[in-house]
C-alpha cells in the first residue's frame, strides 16, 4: 500500500515524504474529529452502580 501511495505523489522524495505526513495527519484529525465522536454516540452507555 505504501508503494502505491508513494508512486502517486510527484516529486521528488523529500516532498513525497512531507506530503505522505501532511495527508496522515489529516487522516488522524478527522478520525479524532469525526469518527470517535461518532462512533462513542453508538455505543450503550455504560451501567455503573457503586453501592456502600
Amino acid at each position: 500500500m505504501f508503494s502505491i501511495l508513494w508512486r502517486f505523489f510527484p516529486g521528488p522524495a523529500w516532498l513525497r515524504v512531507i506530503v505522505l505526513l501532511a495527508v496522515a495527519a489529516i487522516a488522524v484529525y478527522a478520525v479524532i474529529t469525526f469518527v470517535y465522536p461518532w462512533v462513542a454516540l453508538q455505543l450503550p452507555a455504560p451501567e455503573v452502580t457503586v453501592g456502600t
